[in-house]
């Protein structure tokens, strides 16, 4: 009889509990446009300034809210803690653009853990850790574009080096792998990459960086920079120093901080529209807490003017092809 009533009593909890699963569900549907927290790699970074003003604009056609906080150094470290200052001030989604894609995962695990949705956007983190990822273009098209602007530049012949951020940079590191592995094609056969140095989200140290390349390497043809401080830095540093257009420079930046030097073919930049970037990621960040999607491979949603987005593998949707920039473009580019 006991047995019996223990077995009931345990069939009875188990159906409970089943029951109270899908309200549990239920409740973590946002019926409404939330608070979405933007955490940048850095806070003096005009890239992601100019993210958020397309943020600003989703927010202002759908509602909710946009807060953007970031460190005032590029670390991983430096980012946790603004996770969970972001996580006490009651966001409902985190999207962060990761200066360690490893590091920041425990913290970004504990938020989730909280009820906090988590996306990325720029530059990825673990996907253990998040939901999302909103790229400003496929990884392996944006390094290809960037050795196939320095070949141009320096005639598919002779040595370049790579100015990349920090060490730990996710996106940076995988278009340097992908860099790498595309040299040992025939058409690049005659280009010898020499080193690979770092500027660490600081504009003083990329121009450092930039004038030691040149003169360790007396035979540098060029420096390929992805990444959006380091590039305009690196062209003032050798343009002060008479090395510009002898170095040519190509690499990620905003367009207009580097319009002149374009225009005078001693750099060629691949770009994208980078306020359309934080406008997408507001779109899907409000689609995911409202669990219109989750984050699975198929999944469609709109994001306003920019029309139909499809989410593809490892939770990675795409804003759009990026460009190389060159005197004859150029205009098109209002950052």
């Amino acid at each position: 009889m006991k047995k019996a009533m223990r077995t009931h009593l345990i069939l009875t909890t188990a159906i409970l509990l089943g029951a109270a699963v899908p309200a549990l569900a239920a409740e973590k549907c946002a019926k409404e446009p939330v608070t979405v927290g933007f955490l940048p790699k850095l806070d003096t970074d005009p890239y992601f300034q100019v993210a958020r003003t397309g943020a600003e604009e989703a927010q202002k056609e759908i509602g909710g809210k946009v807060i953007q906080q970031a460190p005032s150094q590029a670390t991983a470290e430096a980012q946790i803690e603004f996770i969970n200052n972001l996580v006490s001030q009651k966001v409902d989604v985190i999207a962060i653009s990761g200066n360690d894609a490893n590091a920041v995962t425990p913290a970004l695990k504990r938020a989730a853990k909280q009820g906090v949705k988590i996306v990325s956007y720029d530059s990825d983190v673990s996907e253990a850790a998040r939901s999302l990822f909103f790229n400003q273009a496929k990884g392996d098209s944006l390094a290809e574009m960037m050795l196939e602007s320095m070949g141009q530049m320096i005639g598919y012949e002779g040595d370049f080096a790579i100015l990349s951020s920090t060490p730990t940079a996710t996106n940076q590191n995988a278009w340097i792998d992908f860099i790498k592995n595309k040299m040992k094609e025939p058409k690049f056969a005659k280009m010898k990459l020499v080193q690979i140095a770092y500027g660490q989200e600081s504009e003083q140290v990329n121009q450092q960086q930039a004038l030691a390349l040149v003169q360790a390497f007396p035979n540098l043809k060029g420096i390929i920079i992805p990444a959006g401080i380091g590039l305009p830095a690196a062209a003032r540093a050798l343009e002060q120093a008479g090395s510009l257009g002898k170095v040519k420079l190509t690499g990620l930046a905003p367009a207009t901080l580097i319009k002149k030097y374009i225009q005078n073919g001693s750099v060629q930049d691949i770009w994208w529209n980078v306020k359309d970037l934080g406008y997408l990621t507001y779109y899907g960040a409000q689609q995911l807490a409202q669990c219109k999607i989750e984050g699975k491979p198929g999944d469609k949603f709109k994001a306003g003017r920019l029309g139909d987005y499809t989410v593809g593998e490892k939770g990675e949707v795409v804003l759009g092809p990026a460009k190389i920039v060159t005197p004859a473009n150029v205009e098109e580019f209002k950052f």
